[in-house]
């Protein structure tokens, strides 16, 4: 390894005298060096003339080389580095999915893993989304590398208040184009929206575009406050629907195309592995 380095520096600065300096050896001891390697190698990694040294191109492809794997390693133990020097294990995650699922889950976390704090980045877009221990995600797992699992599978069903639902008296499919719907806005999330809903329920026919919003939770909020009826995800919704905030309006349900799943991050911790496992068995 000490060979490797002392070349590194050598074709770096293309002189024996400026590595010696930068290594603190003397002129002598980078020859050595290099003499050395060169022997090991079988290849002359240097011309050598009165006025110095330069680089052959095997010299070149090698000086390359090392320089492409210090990089990796400098960036391997600079994560290291802040992973270990980072207290809490980070969760990235959208909103609706911290506060329906992931909050009242960590909740139990904590009280049979007190010493392990959980951070959660909240968040709706994908900026900065590997910058974090674990990742939680609503769609094709399989097109997803790494270290991941499922959470869980839902199904989708149409939802409303308990005033909203008496007051219209929903009992066909059909029925449903007539109300009052809130539309949840998730360009590119992989949601289904009213549309795909009935579609896969048999009806195509046109709906009234009512409330249009873009947060799931606000949603679920303006269905409770009776202002329509929302699609709801059986597994976000269940406190919704325990509670009776919001009820079934139809016995109808589609089953989703997508999962809710969990990955760890690559460098992730021993306590974020145990995060992972956690929240596995626990969904």
């Amino acid at each position: 390894m000490s060979a490797l380095v002392a070349f590194e520096a050598a074709a770096r600065h293309v002189g024996f005298k400026a590595a010696a300096r930068e290594l603190n050896v003397t002129p002598a001891a980078i020859s050595h060096q290099v003499k050395a390697l060169e022997t090991e190698l079988g290849v002359s990694l240097f011309h050598r003339h009165h006025r110095g040294v330069d680089l052959t191109e095997t010299g070149a492809y090698l000086l390359v080389a090392l320089q492409r794997g210090f990089e990796a390693m400098a960036e391997a133990v600079a994560q290291l580095r802040q992973r270990s020097n980072r207290s809490s294990v980070s969760i990235r995650v959208t909103t609706a999915v911290s506060s329906l699922w992931l909050t009242p889950k960590l909740a139990q976390f904590w009280k049979a893993h007190g010493d392990v704090s959980v951070a959660q980045i909240v968040s709706d877009t994908d900026h900065g989304a590997a910058d974090c221990d674990l990742s939680l995600h609503y769609g094709d797992m399989s097109a997803d590398g790494g270290t991941r699992d499922i959470l869980f599978h839902d199904h989708i069903i149409a939802l409303a208040s308990p005033r909203f639902a008496e007051t219209h008296g929903i009992s066909r499919v059909e029925d449903l184009a007539q109300l009052s719907l809130i539309h949840h806005d998730a360009p590119g999330s992989g949601w289904t929206d009213w549309a795909d809903w009935l579609r896969a329920l048999g009806y195509t026919g046109p709906l009234r575009n009512s409330h249009r919003v873009n947060n799931y939770v606000i949603a679920l909020q303006a269905a409770e406050d009776d202002m329509g009826a929302v699609l709801g995800w059986a597994g976000l919704s269940r406190t919704y629907l325990e509670t009776g905030r919001l009820v079934p309006l139809l016995p109808d349900k589609v089953e989703t195309k997508e999962d809710f799943y969990v990955k760890l991050h690559p460098h992730a911790s021993d306590r974020a592995r145990l995060v992972y496992d956690w929240l596995l068995a626990a969904a």
